[in-house]
């Protein structure tokens, strides 16, 4: 099912219409839309390697946007947050929505944001959670960035042979980055205060 939305989506990054498609999938990808704006960026940052950071830069701004309209999903249209989770996969309730945000929000978006775990997830989640909106903008803007950065500049200085290493190892290098930040946040709660 998913195959032709792919396709479109490399085809459309050939167009002329690119970077505005780029900025649409990266906006809709935050709140509900299934496929990563990355599948558009790769071909993208290859084809213009002297535009690859701009595209990156249109990821992310259009990605924290994106993030809030998951954001007010969850908090303006609770029934529909819990059944876009419910339909992602993830059907715990809403108490537990409320606890874990309070407790871990700024650290579960920077988390899942990061990874290729959906991040709308987390977005729709931390509306459930009601969690404090400026917090949720800031964290959003602090993994959004290094993420689409990161891929724009290893295909900028590795080419399309990048590629297939980046999608080979894409799970490992993201359990390990999740790792190291569980135990930096565990690390930062046993420090006295």
């Amino acid at each position: 099912m998913l195959r032709p939305i792919y396709n479109w989506m490399i085809n459309l990054a050939g167009s002329r219409h690119a970077e505005k498609a780029l900025a649409v999938v990266s906006f809709a990808e935050s709140s509900f839309f299934p496929i990563p704006p990355d599948v558009m960026l790769a071909p993208m940052a290859l084809a213009r390697p002297d535009k690859a950071y701009r595209y990156a830069i249109v990821c992310t701004i259009a990605s924290v946007f994106g993030a809030m309209l998951g954001y007010a999903i969850g908090y303006y249209l609770e029934p529909v947050g819990i059944w876009l989770l419910k339909l992602f996969g993830y059907s715990d309730d809403l108490s537990k929505f409320h606890d874990f945000m309070a407790q871990w929000g700024p650290w579960v978006i920077i988390a899942k944001g990061l990874t290729p775990i959906p991040f709308k997830l987390v977005t729709i989640a931390a509306g459930l959670g009601h969690m404090n909106l400026g917090i949720f903008i800031a964290s959003c803007i602090i993994t959004r960035t290094p993420r689409f950065l990161l891929v724009a500049y290893l295909l900028k200085k590795f080419g399309p042979e990048i590629t297939h290493h980046i999608e080979k190892r894409i799970y490992t290098v993201s359990a390990i980055a999740l790792a190291v930040l569980v135990l930096l946040i565990v690390a930062i709660k046993m420090i006295p205060h």
